[in-house]
């Protein structure tokens, strides 16, 4: 999984989670807000607990990694602020589109290279994501993911909020096995789709894992939003289940993972 701790991760809470990667320092979809009600169209979505970091704890990154920003459970008030001083946020195209400024759209399979500070390079690659069912994207919006690779560094997959097992197929065709995947679960669902799930059940993350052949699994985006059906709980009866206890890290608000 190579060398030790060339790369860390923090959860923050929600999707959220700082990146230490071979020295390139990245932020996952920033949500800094406190508790409260987020309208989005007819509907609220309810945040139900803030950060462990502020804005200005995390401070300046090498990178955001933005999966989208369309909603406010994976980009609130608080990471607007954040994206809009940010140096670069890696995101859609779309997103690109709608926040200008430092937003840079990555499109499935372009690559964006970052020098380390010791020397080599870490690589950023889009990746596909779709956050729902089949044909949901004309009504959830355009989403990514990405994938993080470098000579004498772990592969890491940030999967966003997909829930298509297909899309995870695909990159597992390309980069399998992954030594890290930070899957964005929670079973996310509201009636914008007659509650389909909008991102993975804790039972398709064990199988997006077991596809993915990772050697670690940090689950983000499960807890902190009113809109999720499934928590730490499932998630670790589902890994269960699958034999795949010992990929599982369920990481505590504000705990960090080195890998």
């Amino acid at each position: 999984m190579g060398i030790p701790e060339s790369f860390t991760v923090r959860y923050l809470g929600g999707p959220s989670a700082l990146l230490n990667y071979g020295g390139v320092t990245i932020l996952v979809d920033p949500t800094f807000d406190p508790p409260g009600e987020h309208p989005v169209g007819e509907r609220v979505l309810t945040k139900t607990a803030g950060p462990a970091l502020s804005a200005d704890q995390v401070g300046p990154v090498d990178v955001v990694l933005l999966s989208h920003d369309q909603h406010p459970d994976n980009l609130d008030r608080g990471g607007r602020d954040y994206v809009d001083t940010a140096r670069l946020v890696l995101s859609t195209r779309s997103a690109e589109q709608r926040l200008g400024g430092a937003v840079l759209g990555l499109p499935n399979w372009v690559s964006q290279e970052f020098d380390r500070p010791e020397g080599g390079v870490a690589v950023v690659t889009g990746v596909p994501a779709l956050h729902g069912p089949e044909g949901s994207e004309p009504v959830t919006g355009e989403v990514t993911g990405f994938v993080l690779t470098g000579q004498g560094l772990p592969t890491v997959y940030i999967s966003g909020d997909n829930a298509s097992l297909d899309r995870v197929r695909e990159i597992a065709d390309r980069y399998a096995p992954v030594d890290v995947a930070l899957l964005f679960a929670g079973g996310a669902r509201t009636v914008v789709l007659d509650y389909a799930y909008l991102t993975l059940t804790s039972e398709a993350a064990a199988e997006a894992a077991a596809i993915l052949q990772a050697g670690a699994v940090v689950p983000l985006h499960f807890e902190q939003w009113a809109h999720f059906s499934e928590g730490a709980e499932q998630l670790a009866a589902a890994f269960a289940a699958a034999g795949l206890s010992d990929r599982l890290r369920l990481l505590k608000l504000g705990e960090s993972a080195g890998f």
